[in-house]
Protein backbone atom coordinates (compact mmCIF):
# COMPACT_ATOMS: atom_id res chain seq x y z
CA UNK A 1 0.00 0.00 0.00
CA UNK A 2 1.34 3.69 -1.09
CA UNK A 3 1.80 5.94 1.64
CA UNK A 4 -1.06 8.83 1.49
CA UNK A 5 -0.01 12.53 -0.18
CA UNK A 6 0.26 14.21 2.96
CA UNK A 7 2.27 11.61 4.39
CA UNK A 8 4.82 11.68 1.48
CA UNK A 9 5.06 15.51 1.28
CA UNK A 10 5.34 15.44 4.92
CA UNK A 11 8.07 12.94 4.77
CA UNK A 12 9.70 15.18 1.67
CA UNK A 13 9.31 18.41 4.26
CA UNK A 14 11.45 16.54 7.04
CA UNK A 15 14.02 15.66 5.01
CA UNK A 16 14.80 18.71 3.14
CA UNK A 17 14.40 20.59 6.60
CA UNK A 18 17.39 18.72 7.97
CA UNK A 19 19.10 19.58 5.48
CA UNK A 20 18.00 23.72 5.12
CA UNK A 21 21.45 24.89 6.42
CA UNK A 22 24.10 22.52 4.72
CA UNK A 23 26.95 24.25 6.49
CA UNK A 24 26.01 23.37 10.05
CA UNK A 25 22.60 21.04 9.45
CA UNK A 26 23.13 17.68 7.23
CA UNK A 27 24.22 19.12 3.80
CA UNK A 28 22.55 16.28 1.67
CA UNK A 29 21.17 13.01 2.23
CA UNK A 30 19.30 10.02 0.68
CA UNK A 31 16.12 8.35 2.04
CA UNK A 32 14.82 5.60 1.10
CA UNK A 33 11.79 3.13 2.65
CA UNK A 34 10.64 -0.16 1.19
CA UNK A 35 7.94 -2.92 1.58
CA UNK A 36 8.38 -6.43 1.49
CA UNK A 37 7.15 -5.89 -1.99
CA UNK A 38 10.38 -4.17 -3.26
CA UNK A 39 8.39 -0.86 -3.95
CA UNK A 40 9.57 2.20 -2.76
CA UNK A 41 7.01 3.61 0.05
CA UNK A 42 9.52 6.96 0.15
CA UNK A 43 12.40 7.92 -1.50
CA UNK A 44 13.63 11.38 -1.76
CA UNK A 45 17.17 13.39 -1.98
CA UNK A 46 17.93 16.74 -0.36
CA UNK A 47 20.35 19.15 0.05
CA UNK A 48 23.74 19.51 -1.80
CA UNK A 49 26.03 16.70 -3.11
CA UNK A 50 28.92 18.35 -0.40
CA UNK A 51 29.30 21.57 1.35
CA UNK A 52 31.47 22.56 -1.38
CA UNK A 53 29.51 21.85 -3.93
CA UNK A 54 26.69 23.42 -6.09
CA UNK A 55 25.63 20.20 -7.32
CA UNK A 56 21.81 18.75 -5.70
CA UNK A 57 21.65 15.31 -3.69
CA UNK A 58 19.92 13.06 -6.14
CA UNK A 59 18.42 9.71 -5.10
CA UNK A 60 21.44 8.62 -7.94
CA UNK A 61 24.02 9.36 -5.51
CA UNK A 62 26.67 7.30 -4.54
CA UNK A 63 27.74 6.44 -0.84
CA UNK A 64 30.22 4.82 0.86
CA UNK A 65 28.04 3.17 3.24
CA UNK A 66 30.73 1.25 5.57
CA UNK A 67 29.33 -1.20 8.25
CA UNK A 68 26.19 -1.60 6.01
CA UNK A 69 28.41 -3.76 4.40
CA UNK A 70 27.95 -6.13 7.05
CA UNK A 71 24.54 -7.18 6.15
CA UNK A 72 25.52 -7.94 2.78
CA UNK A 73 28.61 -10.31 3.98
CA UNK A 74 26.04 -11.57 6.32
CA UNK A 75 23.81 -12.81 3.58
CA UNK A 76 26.87 -14.12 1.84
CA UNK A 77 28.39 -16.63 4.47
CA UNK A 78 24.50 -17.55 5.19
CA UNK A 79 24.15 -18.64 1.67
CA UNK A 80 27.19 -21.01 2.38
CA UNK A 81 25.80 -22.03 5.86
CA UNK A 82 22.35 -22.85 3.89
CA UNK A 83 24.21 -25.13 1.37
CA UNK A 84 26.38 -26.85 3.60
CA UNK A 85 30.01 -25.31 2.96
CA UNK A 86 30.50 -23.16 6.05
CA UNK A 87 29.30 -24.43 9.72
CA UNK A 88 28.40 -21.55 12.36
CA UNK A 89 29.95 -23.23 15.07
CA UNK A 90 32.60 -25.43 13.57
CA UNK A 91 36.46 -23.83 14.76
CA UNK A 92 38.53 -26.37 13.04
CA UNK A 93 36.85 -25.71 10.12
CA UNK A 94 37.21 -21.52 10.16
CA UNK A 95 40.88 -22.04 11.29
CA UNK A 96 41.63 -24.14 8.61
CA UNK A 97 39.97 -21.84 5.85
CA UNK A 98 41.62 -18.66 7.73
CA UNK A 99 44.89 -19.96 9.71
CA UNK A 100 45.39 -16.09 10.67
CA UNK A 101 42.82 -16.67 13.38
CA UNK A 102 44.95 -19.95 15.06
CA UNK A 103 47.92 -17.54 15.98
CA UNK A 104 45.85 -14.79 17.44
CA UNK A 105 46.86 -13.73 20.94
CA UNK A 106 44.29 -12.38 23.47
CA UNK A 107 45.57 -8.69 24.44
CA UNK A 108 45.65 -8.02 28.24
CA UNK A 109 45.01 -5.04 30.95
CA UNK A 110 48.77 -4.46 30.94
CA UNK A 111 49.23 -4.62 27.35
CA UNK A 112 50.57 -8.30 27.69
CA UNK A 113 49.32 -10.74 25.22
CA UNK A 114 48.24 -14.45 26.17
CA UNK A 115 47.09 -17.54 24.10
CA UNK A 116 43.55 -17.64 23.58
CA UNK A 117 41.65 -20.73 25.31
CA UNK A 118 39.13 -21.94 21.92
CA UNK A 119 38.99 -22.08 18.85
CA UNK A 120 37.11 -19.02 16.78
CA UNK A 121 34.01 -20.07 15.42
CA UNK A 122 31.97 -18.55 12.35
CA UNK A 123 28.93 -17.71 14.86
CA UNK A 124 31.45 -15.46 16.69
CA UNK A 125 32.29 -13.85 14.09
CA UNK A 126 28.84 -12.77 12.60
CA UNK A 127 28.27 -12.17 16.36
CA UNK A 128 30.92 -9.99 17.28
CA UNK A 129 31.88 -12.53 20.22
CA UNK A 130 35.09 -13.41 18.78
CA UNK A 131 37.12 -10.43 20.36
CA UNK A 132 38.02 -8.28 17.58
CA UNK A 133 37.73 -4.66 17.90
CA UNK A 134 38.05 -1.65 16.25
CA UNK A 135 40.96 0.35 17.27
CA UNK A 136 38.46 3.26 16.80
CA UNK A 137 36.12 1.82 18.65
CA UNK A 138 38.33 0.68 21.93
CA UNK A 139 41.22 2.70 23.57
CA UNK A 140 43.25 0.10 24.51
CA UNK A 141 43.61 -1.35 20.77
CA UNK A 142 44.05 2.41 19.73
CA UNK A 143 47.00 2.64 22.40
CA UNK A 144 48.37 -0.73 21.55
CA UNK A 145 47.75 -0.59 17.72
CA UNK A 146 49.10 2.86 16.90
CA UNK A 147 49.01 3.68 13.23
CA UNK A 148 46.30 0.37 12.39
CA UNK A 149 44.09 1.79 9.83
CA UNK A 150 40.86 -0.83 9.04
CA UNK A 151 40.11 1.20 6.18
CA UNK A 152 43.92 1.09 4.36
CA UNK A 153 42.90 -1.98 2.05
CA UNK A 154 45.57 -4.03 3.52
CA UNK A 155 44.56 -7.47 5.54
CA UNK A 156 47.46 -6.06 7.50
CA UNK A 157 45.37 -4.01 9.49
CA UNK A 158 42.77 -6.59 10.67
CA UNK A 159 45.29 -9.10 12.17
CA UNK A 160 44.59 -7.43 15.67
CA UNK A 161 44.66 -8.90 18.97
CA UNK A 162 41.41 -9.89 20.71
CA UNK A 163 40.16 -7.70 23.44
CA UNK A 164 38.67 -10.89 25.30
CA UNK A 165 38.71 -14.97 25.06
CA UNK A 166 36.74 -15.98 22.29
CA UNK A 167 33.13 -15.93 23.02
CA UNK A 168 33.33 -14.47 26.36
CA UNK A 169 32.20 -10.95 25.68
CA UNK A 170 31.18 -8.62 22.85
CA UNK A 171 33.19 -6.57 21.16
CA UNK A 172 32.14 -4.55 17.79
CA UNK A 173 35.23 -4.54 15.27
CA UNK A 174 36.69 -6.42 12.36
CA UNK A 175 34.87 -9.76 12.86
CA UNK A 176 33.01 -9.42 9.66
CA UNK A 177 36.16 -8.97 7.49
CA UNK A 178 37.47 -12.65 8.68
CA UNK A 179 34.01 -13.77 7.85
CA UNK A 180 34.45 -12.51 4.43
CA UNK A 181 38.09 -13.81 3.97
CA UNK A 182 35.92 -17.15 5.06
CA UNK A 183 33.93 -16.84 2.46
CA UNK A 184 36.84 -15.98 -0.16
CA UNK A 185 38.48 -19.42 0.53
CA UNK A 186 35.73 -21.68 0.73
CA UNK A 187 34.25 -19.71 -2.86
CA UNK A 188 37.58 -19.50 -4.53
CA UNK A 189 35.60 -15.80 -5.35
CA UNK A 190 36.60 -12.55 -4.34
CA UNK A 191 33.64 -11.47 -1.79
CA UNK A 192 33.02 -8.44 -4.43
CA UNK A 193 32.31 -10.83 -7.38
CA UNK A 194 30.56 -13.54 -4.87
CA UNK A 195 28.35 -10.79 -3.92
CA UNK A 196 27.90 -9.38 -7.17
CA UNK A 197 26.79 -13.13 -8.67
CA UNK A 198 24.82 -14.28 -5.51
CA UNK A 199 23.14 -11.49 -4.61
CA UNK A 200 23.54 -8.27 -6.83
CA UNK A 201 22.98 -9.34 -10.05
CA UNK A 202 19.81 -11.76 -8.74
CA UNK A 203 18.41 -8.85 -7.28
CA UNK A 204 18.72 -6.52 -10.64
CA UNK A 205 20.87 -3.90 -8.45
CA UNK A 206 24.40 -1.94 -10.68
CA UNK A 207 25.56 0.73 -8.09
CA UNK A 208 26.66 -1.53 -5.28
CA UNK A 209 30.06 -3.09 -5.37
CA UNK A 210 33.53 -2.84 -3.19
CA UNK A 211 35.25 -1.11 -6.27
CA UNK A 212 33.07 1.76 -8.12
CA UNK A 213 33.16 2.76 -11.63
CA UNK A 214 34.05 6.04 -13.25
CA UNK A 215 30.36 6.29 -13.64
CA UNK A 216 29.84 5.82 -9.82
CA UNK A 217 32.66 8.10 -8.89
CA UNK A 218 31.20 10.71 -10.59
CA UNK A 219 28.12 10.22 -8.96
CA UNK A 220 30.18 9.98 -5.01
CA UNK A 221 28.32 11.83 -2.31
CA UNK A 222 31.31 14.27 -0.33
CA UNK A 223 32.44 13.36 2.60
CA UNK A 224 32.51 15.78 6.01
CA UNK A 225 33.96 16.35 9.45
CA UNK A 226 31.95 17.72 11.46
CA UNK A 227 33.92 20.12 13.43
CA UNK A 228 33.12 20.83 17.35
CA UNK A 229 31.55 24.30 16.84
CA UNK A 230 28.93 22.42 14.48
CA UNK A 231 29.76 23.54 11.30
CA UNK A 232 31.29 21.20 8.02
CA UNK A 233 34.02 21.15 6.19
CA UNK A 234 34.69 18.44 3.61
CA UNK A 235 37.36 15.52 3.81
CA UNK A 236 38.92 13.02 2.17
CA UNK A 237 36.96 9.23 1.80
CA UNK A 238 38.44 6.90 4.47
CA UNK A 239 38.46 3.83 2.30
CA UNK A 240 40.46 5.82 -0.52
CA UNK A 241 42.39 2.37 -2.12
CA UNK A 242 39.50 1.10 -3.91
CA UNK A 243 38.44 4.63 -5.42
CA UNK A 244 41.97 5.31 -7.03
CA UNK A 245 42.71 2.09 -7.79
CA UNK A 246 43.73 0.79 -11.42
CA UNK A 247 42.08 -2.54 -12.96
CA UNK A 248 45.26 -3.88 -12.20
CA UNK A 249 45.44 -3.27 -8.72
CA UNK A 250 42.31 -4.46 -7.46
CA UNK A 251 43.31 -7.60 -6.77
CA UNK A 252 45.67 -6.95 -3.49
CA UNK A 253 42.55 -4.72 -1.77
CA UNK A 254 40.89 -6.47 0.86
CA UNK A 255 37.73 -6.89 0.31
CA UNK A 256 36.14 -5.59 3.32
CA UNK A 257 33.19 -7.47 4.09
CA UNK A 258 33.33 -5.32 7.80
CA UNK A 259 32.86 -2.02 4.97
CA UNK A 260 34.01 -2.06 1.70
CA UNK A 261 30.76 -1.18 0.35
CA UNK A 262 29.45 1.76 -2.05
CA UNK A 263 26.08 2.08 -3.26
CA UNK A 264 23.06 4.20 -3.71
CA UNK A 265 20.00 3.72 -0.94
CA UNK A 266 17.75 2.45 -3.28
CA UNK A 267 20.05 -0.55 -4.42
CA UNK A 268 20.38 -1.62 -0.78
CA UNK A 269 16.92 -1.16 0.13
CA UNK A 270 16.20 -3.70 -2.66
CA UNK A 271 18.37 -5.95 -0.53
CA UNK A 272 16.15 -5.03 2.60
CA UNK A 273 13.15 -5.63 1.27
CA UNK A 274 14.57 -9.17 0.24
CA UNK A 275 15.16 -10.04 3.83
CA UNK A 276 11.43 -8.76 4.58
CA UNK A 277 9.94 -11.31 2.06
CA UNK A 278 12.03 -14.04 4.21
CA UNK A 279 14.74 -13.99 1.81
CA UNK A 280 12.66 -14.02 -1.46
CA UNK A 281 12.73 -10.63 -4.13
CA UNK A 282 9.61 -9.59 -4.46
CA UNK A 283 10.89 -7.87 -7.45
CA UNK A 284 12.72 -10.55 -9.55
CA UNK A 285 11.47 -13.49 -7.77
CA UNK A 286 14.78 -14.96 -6.75
CA UNK A 287 15.28 -16.55 -3.38
CA UNK A 288 18.29 -15.79 -1.84
CA UNK A 289 17.80 -17.44 1.21
CA UNK A 290 15.18 -19.79 2.80
CA UNK A 291 12.47 -18.16 5.25
CA UNK A 292 13.93 -20.22 7.98
CA UNK A 293 17.99 -18.90 7.04
CA UNK A 294 16.13 -15.04 8.10
CA UNK A 295 14.56 -16.17 10.50
CA UNK A 296 17.73 -17.80 12.41
CA UNK A 297 19.14 -14.50 11.19
CA UNK A 298 16.76 -12.06 13.48
CA UNK A 299 17.57 -14.57 16.39
CA UNK A 300 19.09 -13.44 19.05
CA UNK A 301 22.37 -15.45 19.25
CA UNK A 302 23.88 -13.30 22.47
CA UNK A 303 21.34 -14.12 25.24
CA UNK A 304 24.06 -14.21 27.83
CA UNK A 305 25.28 -10.56 27.11
CA UNK A 306 21.78 -8.44 27.35
CA UNK A 307 23.96 -5.44 27.87
CA UNK A 308 26.05 -5.69 25.40
CA UNK A 309 24.59 -2.38 23.66
CA UNK A 310 25.32 -0.55 27.13
CA UNK A 311 29.12 -1.22 27.66
CA UNK A 312 29.82 2.09 25.81
CA UNK A 313 31.29 2.98 22.96
CA UNK A 314 34.58 5.35 23.73
CA UNK A 315 35.50 8.06 20.95
CA UNK A 316 39.07 6.09 21.12
CA UNK A 317 39.42 8.39 17.74
CA UNK A 318 37.19 11.78 17.83
CA UNK A 319 37.66 12.49 14.71
CA UNK A 320 35.84 9.13 13.90
CA UNK A 321 33.13 8.88 16.40
CA UNK A 322 31.79 10.26 19.23
CA UNK A 323 31.35 8.71 22.32
CA UNK A 324 28.23 6.71 22.22
CA UNK A 325 26.84 5.14 25.42
CA UNK A 326 24.04 2.88 24.90
CA UNK A 327 23.75 1.77 20.87
CA UNK A 328 19.88 2.17 20.73
CA UNK A 329 18.14 3.30 24.32
CA UNK A 330 14.72 1.32 24.87
CA UNK A 331 13.09 2.68 27.72
CA UNK A 332 12.95 0.26 30.82
CA UNK A 333 16.12 -1.15 29.65
CA UNK A 334 14.91 -4.24 28.06
CA UNK A 335 17.70 -6.86 26.83
CA UNK A 336 19.52 -6.31 24.08
CA UNK A 337 19.78 -8.57 21.00
CA UNK A 338 22.30 -9.37 18.23
CA UNK A 339 21.29 -11.61 15.03
CA UNK A 340 23.75 -12.97 12.45
CA UNK A 341 25.59 -9.67 11.67
CA UNK A 342 23.03 -6.59 12.72
CA UNK A 343 21.71 -5.69 16.15
CA UNK A 344 17.89 -6.43 17.15
CA UNK A 345 16.14 -3.47 18.60
CA UNK A 346 13.25 -5.13 21.13
CA UNK A 347 11.02 -2.47 20.47
CA UNK A 348 12.28 1.36 20.32
CA UNK A 349 10.38 4.83 20.29
CA UNK A 350 9.35 4.95 16.66
CA UNK A 351 6.93 2.20 16.42
CA UNK A 352 9.09 -0.93 15.31
CA UNK A 353 8.31 -4.12 16.27
CA UNK A 354 10.79 -6.11 18.77
CA UNK A 355 12.24 -8.43 15.99
CA UNK A 356 13.38 -5.55 13.82
CA UNK A 357 16.85 -5.48 12.78
CA UNK A 358 19.20 -2.60 12.23
CA UNK A 359 22.21 -1.48 12.41
CA UNK A 360 24.84 1.55 10.85
CA UNK A 361 27.43 2.61 9.10
CA UNK A 362 30.78 5.38 10.30
CA UNK A 363 29.85 8.14 8.14
CA UNK A 364 26.48 8.23 9.77
CA UNK A 365 24.33 5.40 7.36
CA UNK A 366 21.29 3.94 9.07
CA UNK A 367 19.38 1.27 8.28
CA UNK A 368 16.47 -0.92 9.61
CA UNK A 369 14.28 -4.21 8.63
CA UNK A 370 10.92 -4.53 10.03
CA UNK A 371 9.77 -7.91 9.01
CA UNK A 372 6.96 -8.00 11.71
CA UNK A 373 5.24 -5.44 10.04
CA UNK A 374 6.84 -5.29 6.66
CA UNK A 375 8.80 -2.30 6.49
CA UNK A 376 12.09 -1.37 6.42
CA UNK A 377 14.72 1.31 4.87
CA UNK A 378 17.82 3.33 4.92
CA UNK A 379 18.86 7.03 5.86
CA UNK A 380 22.05 7.76 4.15
CA UNK A 381 24.95 10.74 4.77
CA UNK A 382 28.62 11.38 4.70
CA UNK A 383 29.71 12.83 7.54
CA UNK A 384 32.65 11.96 10.51
CA UNK A 385 32.26 11.14 13.58
CA UNK A 386 29.84 8.70 13.90
CA UNK A 387 26.84 9.53 15.61
CA UNK A 388 26.27 12.66 14.36
CA UNK A 389 22.92 14.20 16.28
CA UNK A 390 21.36 15.46 13.47
CA UNK A 391 21.22 12.79 11.25
CA UNK A 392 19.98 10.43 14.07
CA UNK A 393 17.42 12.98 14.52
CA UNK A 394 16.21 12.93 11.24
CA UNK A 395 16.52 8.91 11.12
CA UNK A 396 14.03 9.47 14.17
CA UNK A 397 11.65 11.47 12.83
CA UNK A 398 11.52 9.16 9.30
CA UNK A 399 10.78 6.21 11.31
CA UNK A 400 8.14 7.83 13.65
CA UNK A 401 6.33 9.04 10.36
CA UNK A 402 6.31 6.03 9.00
CA UNK A 403 5.00 4.06 11.33
CA UNK A 404 2.38 6.38 11.87
CA UNK A 405 1.56 6.31 8.59
CA UNK A 406 1.18 2.63 9.06
CA UNK A 407 -0.82 2.51 11.71
CA UNK A 408 1.91 0.70 13.34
Amino acid sequence: MPLPTEVVQNLKQTVDAACADPKTSIPGTSVVVVGKDGEELFAHAAGQRGVASNENMTLDNVFWIASCTKMIAGLACMQLVEQGQLQLDDGDELERLVPELKETKVLQKDGSLVDKKRKITLRMLLTHTAGFGYTFFNESLCAVLDGFDEFSGDVKDILQPLTFQPGEGWQYGVNIDFAGLALERKTGMSLNDYCLKNIYEPLGLKNITMFPNEDMKKRLASMHQRNQDGSLVERDHLLLKPLKASSNEIGGILNSGGAGAFATPSDYAQIIATLLNDGKSAKTGVQLLKKETVDLMFTNQISQFPDFGRQGIPAAKPDLTNAIPDIYPVEGKPPQGWGLTFMLSNGGPTGRSKSTGFWAGLPNCWWWCDREKGVGGIVCSQILPFGDPKVLGLWFDVETQIYKALGA
